[in-house]
């Protein structure tokens, strides 16, 4: 893997001041990479950032055209890199070994195309957070291929462009990101990547910090853009089911939260799931939706403003 390059994409918008510590952290990595794609996704009048390292370069994307998977699918064709990754500007790498933990997965097995890092709580998040990032991002690493199909069903599919590094022979083989996407883009590609006998690696030993706090109608907006996506790529998720997956996890969290006392979180976590719920099933028929409809639900707004 010496020998082999990488480049880093990332979307941006409106970053943080902690971008300018993800950076640093990246330029430290052990494994260096090769470039620093940044596509800025800016409003009408904005000036785009500047870099000063000839290793990071700054693309803007206009807002009315940002989509999750035609930007990164613009980032990759950037890269003459052997292997590609996504990150996302909240994602704060916990150590300088983040790249070469990622690389590693792709020595378990040579069907992996995919292999992307465990995401951790901040520190200050609550309890609900914390738990659900451990379910997601176990400390354990695990290599998913289509036999884990029946037994996995959705979480086969599982994987995260908050940090997750693409084989570029493999991705480009395969089409790269469809789009137009609303949502998922990451999941989508997984699916084609496991669908066509390659496989995906969870690589728990890559870390990052990385989680949010959404409140109710942040829950019910992000699973409408959730629905709507797999509604669109039916041919994906049809068969699969995501509610169940869901639901058993929901209550394994309320009983602990309940275990543990934290009764009121409880109530809360499964107040947010009904919103989500709500907002997944409505995504799923949002073609019978008014347009004035849609925008009162989705996360997404300029989506709907292109033909989809």
């Amino acid at each position: 893997m010496e020998e082999k390059t990488i480049d880093v994409i990332i979307p941006t918008y409106k970053p943080g001041k902690e971008f300018q510590e993800l950076l640093k952290r990246l330029m430290k990595q052990k494994k260096a990479f090769n470039k620093i794609f940044l596509l800025q996704t800016i409003e009408d009048g904005e000036k785009p950032m500047e870099s000063n390292d000839p290793k990071i370069e700054v693309y803007p994307i206009a807002k009315k055209d940002f989509d999750h998977g035609h930007t990164r699918a613009y980032g990759a064709s950037l890269s003459k890199a052997d292997y590609v990754m996504f990150m996302t500007q909240d994602a704060m790498p916990v150590d300088d070994r983040l790249t070469q933990e990622l690389l590693k997965g792709f020595t378990i097995e040579p069907t992996v195309a995919i292999v992307y890092g465990r995401q951790l709580a901040r520190p200050d998040a609550d309890i609900t957070e914390k738990m659900t990032r451990i379910h997601s991002y176990p400390d354990k690493s695990s290599l998913k291929t289509k036999a884990d199909l029946e037994q996995l069903g959705i979480k086969t599919y599982f994987c995260s462009d908050v940090c997750a590094v693409y084989d570029k022979k493999v991705y480009d083989e395969l089409g790269g990101f469809v789009y137009p996407t609303i949502f998922n883009e990451d999941m989508i590609m997984a699916s084609k990547v496991i669908q066509s006998d390659h496989s995906v690696y969870y690589a728990a030993d890559a870390k990052v910090i990385h989680s949010h706090s959404y409140t109710c109608k942040q829950q019910f907006v992000r699973n409408f853009d959730l629905g709507v996506s797999q509604k669109q790529y039916h041919e994906v998720f049809e068969n699969i089911s995501s509610e169940k997956e869901g639901a058993g996890y929901a209550k394994e969290l309320i009983v602990t939260l309940c275990k543990k006392m934290h009764f009121a979180k409880a109530i809360y976590f499964a107040w947010q799931c009904g919103f989500r719920l709500a907002g997944y099933r409505l995504g799923l028929h949002y073609d019978k939706l008014s347009k004035k409809m849609i925008l009162r639900c989705t996360m997404n707004k300029g989506y709907w403003d292109k033909e989809v």
